[in-house]
Order: C-alpha cells, then sequence, then structure tokens
C-alpha cells in the first residue's frame, strides 16, 4: 500500500538496470525515438489491461504500480530506459484505466494472471521485472510461478509476511472506520510531500473504491510471499526506505 515511487527509489530501480547491462544479462540495445511509444488494450482475466509500451532492443522490463497508483507513475523510468532498450508499465486491475474484476479478486495470484496476461499477449519470453509495494506483491507471485520467464526481479516497499493477530487487528480497524483510518494512513505516508505530488495522490487514491480497497487490503494482509519467493532463484533486489514499516 505505497503510492508513487520516493526518488531514492527511482534512482536505485535505475542503478539496477544498469548494474545488469554492466554484467551483460540484458544483452544489446539500439537507440529510439521519443515518440517511438504506444498505449495498448489488452484482454485480461478480469477484463481489460492498459498497457504503456515503448522502446526497442535488449530483454525489456516491466513496470507494476502500487495500490492506488497506475502506470504514469513510472513515467520518469520508462522515459530513461527507453533510449535503450523496451520498457513497458500496465494498469494493473481495478486501477488506471484498466478494467475493475467483477468480484473484487485482487489477491497477488489475480494480479500476477494480468502480468501474464499482459506479457503472453507482447510475446515477452524473458524480461526484468520491477513492483512498487501491492506491484511488488504481483511481481513476486509471477516470478514465482513462472522463474523462467523473469530475468531479474526488483521489489520496491513490497509487502512482507506479517503476523496473522497483528493482521486481524490492523484490517478490523480499517473495517471499523475505514475513512479516518485511511485518511491517517495516507496522511503519514504524504508527510513532507510537495503540494502538488500530494495534491495527485490524494485525487488518485480516489479511484479505488472502498470494497476494492477493502479486498486489496485484506489480500495482501493474507499474503505470504516467501514462498513463491524461494522458487524464483534469479537476480534479486529489495529496496527499503525508513517508511516501509508504515
Amino acid at each position: 500500500m505505497r503510492s508513487r515511487p520516493p526518488r531514492s527509489t527511482a534512482r536505485a530501480v535505475r542503478t539496477v538496470i544498469v548494474a545488469l547491462l554492466a554484467l551483460g544479462m540484458l544483452g544489446c540495445a539500439h537507440r529510439m525515438s521519443a515518440d517511438d511509444t504506444t498505449v495498448r488494450r489488452i484482454a485480461g482475466p478480469a477484463g481489460t489491461l492498459v498497457v504503456d509500451d515503448g522502446g526497442r532492443g535488449g530483454i525489456p522490463v516491466v513496470f507494476l504500480h502500487s495500490y492506488a497508483g497506475n502506470r504514469a507513475h513510472w513515467s520518469e523510468q520508462l522515459a530513461h530506459l527507453r533510449k535503450t532498450r523496451r520498457a513497458i508499465a500496465l494498469d494493473l486491475r481495478g486501477h488506471g484505466e484498466s478494467s475493475a474484476p467483477a468480484n473484487d479478486a485482487y489477491s497477488s495470484t489475480a494480479l500476477a494472471a494480468d502480468v501474464a496476461a499482459v506479457v503472453d499477449a507482447l510475446r515477452l519470453d524473458r524480461f526484468v521485472l520491477v513492483g512498487h509495494s501491492m506491484g511488488g506483491a504481483a511481481a513476486i507471485a509471477y516470478a514465482g510461478a513462472h522463474p523462467q520467464r523473469v530475468a531479474g526481479l526488483v521489489l520496491a516497499g513490497a509487502p512482507g509476511k506479517i503476523p496473522p493477530e497483528q493482521a486481524r487487528k490492523i484490517v478490523a480497524s480499517i473495517e471499523a472506520d475505514y475513512d479516518k483510518v485511511m485518511a491517517q494512513y495516507w496522511d503519514d505516508l504524504l508527510t513532507n510531500a510537495r503540494p502538488d505530488v500530494r495534491a495527485r495522490l490524494l485525487r488518485e487514491r480516489q479511484s479505488v473504491g472502498k470494497p476494492a480497497s477493502l479486498s486489496i487490503i485484506r489480500s495482501l494482509f493474507a499474503d505470504d510471499p516467501l514462498p513463491p519467493l524461494g522458487r524464483y532463484p534469479g537476480p534479486t533486489l529489495v529496496i527499503v526506505t525508513a517508511g516501509d514499516d508504515q
């Protein structure tokens, strides 16, 4: 449940891609035009998925956003990488312009199915997968199910395993007074944010309604990322910031 990746995270994501390039793990690349970008609409398991696809060369990099985020949160990373290679960001189900699931299914497995639909439709045999918060949970689930497809895994603020009793108390407090608890969460998260960033994220959070938000929260707290992460043997970078205990 994180919002837009912090600047330090953006730098770290770029750093790991550069490191993988230096190790020769992403292959060669060509230069591309800044206009070489396509917005695609792909049939997913819960409806239409909207994808920002651009660049050419090397092994592609696929970006997954956070709760209440969207593909535009990765615009700086996309612009940077597309100078030399293909980079893709998608709106996960119920976010941005993608369709919401009829049954409020937002488990990490369900989100990973969105990723599978996109990479299969784009015929990506092997790629680097970058996930932020909720997107990190989806990335872990996908990598655990398809380890041979993921050339590298970058996890920024991904949720960890939470003790069941602690998870129950947190979920119960949110269910008891959703508006108050969520307002406090966003207020804490956006402490010291620039006014324009704060306004944008508070506006975007409204795009995910209460039923969907509760389903996402319950799913993330019930998730155990360790088994699927253990099934992925490839290179992994985990990015943790000072606010990741909130």
